[in-house]
């Protein structure tokens, strides 16, 4: 599996005012939907093209458009929502699909308990969008069900990530081609599974509190 944490000024300072337990949740969703922006750029660097050729005001040129089948972006609920605006800004004539993965408190396992996903994802390049990776779980599930659908490609942005979780997913996927877009490797996760430093429950602070 390859990972890459973006290395950027401005993708750490964005970072820096996203972890601030007094950022507004206005501000917490504008500044995730920049900084998914800023990390679909690494994330999309071998998205599949194929040569077109057209018209400009001046000359006939060759250009690139994507391929298809089109890619398919999955967010995965609820966090993952907070993502799409982002993403969907670099590639807008990407297929959405929905997931839903809840951990599970007191076990930490994920449970799947929503799927709106083609079930034939064969030959499909697949972007998974999540904030949090921390125990891994989640993820691993997530790209479980994608593969096992066709997927061939998938590669994962989280806004920050744990290296526990890292850990996890790498041994899980083996030589399976997956790749891990982070903004940030955190220190560690505490004893009830947060990341730390973090930046507390994204979900939450990005729609509020749900009773």
């Amino acid at each position: 599996m390859r990972v890459t944490i973006a290395d950027h000024p401005l993708i750490t300072h964005k970072l820096t005012v996203l972890r601030d337990k007094n950022t507004s949740s206005p501000v917490f969703r504008q500044l995730v939907e920049e900084l998914v922006t800023l990390l679909a750029y690494e994330a999309t660097r071998e998205v599949r093209t194929e040569s077109v050729e057209i018209e400009t005001p001046v000359t006939a040129t060759t250009g690139l458009k994507l391929s298809k089948p089109k890619p398919i972006i999955v967010p995965v609920l609820r966090a993952g929502l907070g993502m799409l605006e982002g993403i969907i800004k670099l590639l807008p004539t990407a297929q959405v699909g929905f997931l839903g993965i809840k951990r599970d408190e007191e076990t930490l396992q994920p449970y799947t308990y929503a799927n709106r996903l083609p079930e034939d994802l064969n030959g499909r390049q697949v972007y998974i969008i999540d904030p949090m990776l921390a125990t891994g779980g989640t993820l691993i599930d997530s790209i479980d069900y994608v593969l096992e659908r066709g997927a061939t490609d998938v590669t994962a942005i989280c806004l920050i990530g744990a290296p526990e979780g890292v850990e996890a997913v790498r041994k899980h996927v083996a030589d399976r081609k997956v790749s891990l877009v982070l903004g940030a490797l955190d220190e560690k996760l505490n004893e009830v599974g947060y990341i730390v430093p973090g930046l507390g429950d994204a979900g939450d602070r990005l729609y509020g509190s749900v009773n």
